[in-house]
């Protein structure tokens, strides 16, 4: 090799470098730019009309400075945000909690039905899906209180946050196990679904149909399942390298429609843990073995036979890192489980569906789909 080629050649390996090192640095600050701005400060926060002590400390303790060892729970919520005014702050469509265990690289989904009534702090006894209404904080102090383990995290969004991420990723290949039609004349038919059985490639307003799909004998029941089932397929499509390298673009369109505490430096250690991970357990919160219907000022509820077997439920799945799950009282169910009062009916057969009737207590069953 001549001297003037190796020269071309080291030139050619600086610009190279150089340009690694140049796109490296564009990209990181890039996604560093794009994960802080998904916290939301002042007139951009979705809370902004809530008193000062929900967007400016917390009601349980504050977000650790979290070292990346120890088990942390964050809690997904989706609202819709059809028909209400500016500035209010509408039910939560769904509830995910996401609890990541670094040690065990384990990732359990426990999806909470939107109508379980419980202790909602200072605001007394509601369905849960009111809890957000007053803010990240009392929404994370009611699940903490209900499943026994400490919220950490809040991510908030709503059906365009989804939408924006699903088409950020490309879409996702998903199966659809049966044809699901809905007609939303409230809503100018903006919100149909119109969905055929079979394996297909999903887009963002697809995605959604899929996830809200509850017109079926089980409602809810079936739907908080596919909504678990289809995060794990997001979550999967975000691990894919494509996904990874275009992060900071993907942060670039859902940002906007996303809000939480999680700072960055937090964001990027559960990322690199959840990279990592395999999905655990996914469950719906109450179990079938502890959901009870009830009857309560004059509305249609859902209620927990025994709290402390919900906890029980909650750190067996835990703590069973993909071993065979117990029900919640730690036995095999059976004839023997506890039955309900007169006040309260037994929970849906696979083959019947839940009681509709929600008129009371506040609920927009007329507004969501």
């Amino acid at each position: 090799m001549t001297k003037r080629q190796k020269r071309t050649l080291v030139w050619v390996l600086c610009i190279i470098f150089a340009s690694a090192a140049g796109y490296a640095t564009y990209y990181f600050t890039s996604l560093y730019n794009q994960v802080s701005g998904l916290q939301k400060v002042g007139e951009n926060s979705p809370f902004r009309n809530l008193p000062v002590t929900e967007t400016t400390k917390t009601t349980v303790q504050e977000p650790p400075k979290w070292e990346g060892s120890e088990p942390v729970n964050i809690l997904l919520m989706g609202v819709d945000a059809r028909g209400v005014k500016e500035g209010e702050i509408p039910r939560s469509d769904s509830m995910i909690v996401a609890s990541i265990d670094p040690t065990k690289k384990t990732i359990n989904l426990f999806s909470i039905m939107r109508d379980t009534y419980t202790e909602i702090p200072d605001h007394g006894s509601q369905r849960i899906n009111t809890a957000i209404t007053h803010g990240p904080n009392t929404a994370m102090k009611a699940v903490s209180d209900l499943l026994g383990i400490p919220i950490q995290y809040y991510v908030y969004t709503d059906f365009q946050g989804f939408i924006k991420l699903v088409d950020a990723v490309g879409g996702v290949d998903f199966y659809v196990e049966k044809d699901m039609k809905y007609l939303s004349a409230a809503d100018e038919h903006r919100y149909d679904i119109d969905l055929k059985e079979g394996q297909q490639h999903l887009d963002g307003t697809q995605a959604l149909q899929y996830v809200r799909f509850r017109h079926d004998q089980l409602s809810d029941f079936s739907r908080t399942g596919r909504q678990r089932e289809f995060l794990q397929a997001v979550a999967d499509k975000l691990k894919s390298t494509t996904s990874i390298m275009n992060l900071p673009g993907i942060l670039e369109q859902v940002s906007p429609y996303i809000d939480t505490n999680l700072d960055v430096s937090d964001m990027w250690k559960l990322a690199t843990v959840a990279y990592d991970s395999k999905m655990g357990g996914s469950e719906q919160i109450p179990p079938n073995t502890l959901l009870r219907e009830k009857t309560i000022g004059g509305a249609a509820v859902l209620t927990v036979s025994s709290e402390d077997k919900l906890k029980t439920f909650i750190q067996d799945t835990l703590n069973a890192a993909g071993s065979t799950q117990t029900s919640p009282d730690g036995t095999a169910p059976d004839a023997s489980e506890e039955k309900p009062g007169e006040d309260e009916t037994p929970k849906a057969p696979v083959s019947a569906a839940p009681s509709t009737k929600t008129e009371a207590l506040g609920t927009d069953t007329g507004r969501q789909q």
